[in-house]
C-alpha cells in the first residue's frame, strides 16, 4: 500500500468534536485551523475500521476476556518493529497513559515523595503527581544549537535526594520531538539506579520514530543498570485510537506487576472494552503498511515546515512524533500576545508551548500528522501573519 497520504482526509465528524475543542481552548472561530491534538488527522486504518465494524455487527457487547493472542500480537509488532522481544517481563492492561502513570506513582512512591519531571513535557505528567499528594522535581531539558538535551548533572543533584523517589521519562519525547539514544538513556538508567530512582517510561509514541533515528526501549538499558522501571505502551497514538484502545504497561518486576494489577482491581480498571481488542489486534497484525504511510507522511511534512517556514519561525529537529515543535521566539511577543497573535492573525489552533512548562514559553506544538495540503495552509497562514507584523 504505497501511499496516498494526500488523499486522506479528517472525517466531518471528527472535525465536528474539534470545533467544540476549539471553542473551550480557543475562543472557536470557524476559520481555524486546528492542528493541536495529538492525533493524526487522517482516516483510521482500514483494517481497524473493518474489524469495529464487524464486532459492532455481532449485536452484542458484554462481558468479554482479553485473548492471549493480543498479548502476543503486541510482542510480535514490536519484535519486528523495535528488536524488543517480550522475555522475563510481565504485560499489564491499563485504560490510558495517564491512568497508567498515576497508578504507578501510588504504588512505587509514597505521598510527599518527589517525583523528577523534565519539562518541556506532555501537560498531564505534572498534575498526575501532584495530584496524588507528590512533589512535582523539575529537571528541565537543556537546549542548544545541537537541541534538546538531558541535563544529567541537574538530574544527579535531584535524584540524590532520598525523598526523590521516581522519575517520568518521555521517549520520544512529546513535545519536542527527541528520540533518546541508547548512550543517553543508558546515563538515565545509572543514575536512576544510583539513587534508588524508579523510572516510568512513557513509551506511547515508540512507533512514530523517524529515519535514521531508532527507537531504544528503556527496557534495553535498564538490565545493565539494574534499575527499577516500567514502560507504558499500545497503539492509541501509533493508530490514533485513543478514544478506543487501552494502553499497555510492561516491567520486569513480578512484586511490582502484582502490586499494580491489586490496585487497578480494587479500582476496577481492569474491565475490557469489546471495541479495544477488536481495534488493538487488527491494527498490530494488519496495519504495518498503514503506519509506514503515516511515518512516510510525518516526514514530508516536517521537511516542508523546515524548509518553507517564514523567518524567524522555525523547526526544531523532529526526530520522533508527529509533533512539530515551533520555535517562535524570534517573533518576540510575550506568552499572552503569541497566543493570541497564532489565533487571530494566523487562524492557527496549535497547543501554546506554556501549556508544556514554562521551557515552552515561546514556543508552539503542532500536528504534522495532517494532509501535506494542510500543513501548506498552515504555512501560508504563518507567512501573511508574519507579514503583518513586518508591515
Amino acid at each position: 500500500m504505497k501511499s496516498q497520504n494526500s488523499q486522506r482526509l479528517v472525517s466531518p465528524t471528527a472535525q465536528a468534536i474539534d470545533d467544540a475543542s476549539m471553542q473551550r481552548h480557543f475562543g472557536g472561530g470557524r476559520d481555524l485551523l486546528a492542528l493541536w491534538i495529538a492525533e493524526p488527522y487522517i482516516e483510521v486504518a482500514p483494517p481497524v475500521a473493518k474489524a469495529m465494524r464487524h464486532r459492532a455487527d455481532m449485536d452484542w457487547f458484554g462481558y468479554e476476556t482479553r485473548p492471549d493472542a493480543l498479548g502476543e500480537s503486541f510482542w510480535t509488532w514490536m519484535d519486528a518493529r523495535h528488536g524488543w522481544s517480550r522475555g522475563d517481563t510481565r504485560t499489564l492492561v491499563s485504560p490510558s497513559v495517564g491512568t497508567s502513570i498515576g497508578t504507578l506513582i501510588e504504588v512505587v512512591t509514597q505521598p510527599g515523595d518527589g517525583v523528577i519531571i523534565q519539562p518541556p513535557v506532555f501537560t498531564d505528567f505534572k498534575p498526575l503527581v501532584t495530584s496524588g499528594g507528590r512533589n512535582a522535581i523539575r529537571n528541565p531539558l537543556g537546549l542548544s544549537g545541537d537541541g534538546y538535551q538531558f541535563d544529567l548533572d541537574g538530574l544527579e543533584s535531584k535524584a540524590i535526594d532520598a525523598s526523590t523517589t521516581a522519575l517520568i521519562l518521555c521517549n520520544p519525547h512529546n513535545p519536542v520531538g527527541r528520540v533518546w539514544t541508547a548512550p543517553e538513556l543508558t546515563d538515565i538508567a545509572r543514575i536512576c539506579a544510583r539513587h534508588d530512582v524508579f523510572v516510568i517510561a512513557d513509551e506511547i509514541h515508540a512507533d512514530l520514530t523517524l529515519e535514521p533515528h531508532r527507537f531504544t526501549p528503556f527496557a534495553t538499558v535498564a538490565t545493565e543498570a539494574d534499575v527499577r522501571w516500567a514502560a507504558l505502551h499500545g497503539p492509541i497514538k501509533t493508530f490514533g485510537l485513543a478514544g478506543v484502545c487501552d494502553t499497555l504497561v510492561i516491567t520486569d518486576s513480578d512484586d511490582l506487576a502484582d502490586r499494580f494489577e491489586a490496585v487497578s482491581s480494587r479500582l476496577h480498571l481492569t474491565r475490557n472494552n469489546v471495541f479495544s481488542l477488536a481495534a488493538a489486534h487488527a491494527a498490530y497484525t494488519e496495519a504495518a503498511d498503514w503506519v509506514d504511510d503515516l511515518l512516510e507522511l510525518t516526514a514530508t511534512n516536517a521537511a516542508m515546515l523546515r524548509d518553507r517556514l517564514p523567518a524567524p519561525v522555525r523547526l526544531i529537529d523532529l526526530q520522533g512524533t508527529y509533533l512539530a515543535w515551533l520555535d517562535l521566539r524570534g517573533l518576540g511577543m510575550e506568552v499572552p500576545e503569541l497566543a493570541t497573535w497564532l489565533a487571530e492573525s494566523a487562524r492557527l489552533a496549535l497547543s501554546p508551548g506554556h501549556w508544556f512548562g514554562r521551557e515552552g514559553a515561546g514556543f508552539a506544538r503542532m500536528t504534522v500528522a495532517a494532509p501535506t495540503e494542510q500543513i501548506e495552509d498552515a504555512i501560508t497562514r504563518l507567512h501573511h501573519a508574519v507579514d503583518g507584523i513586518v508591515a
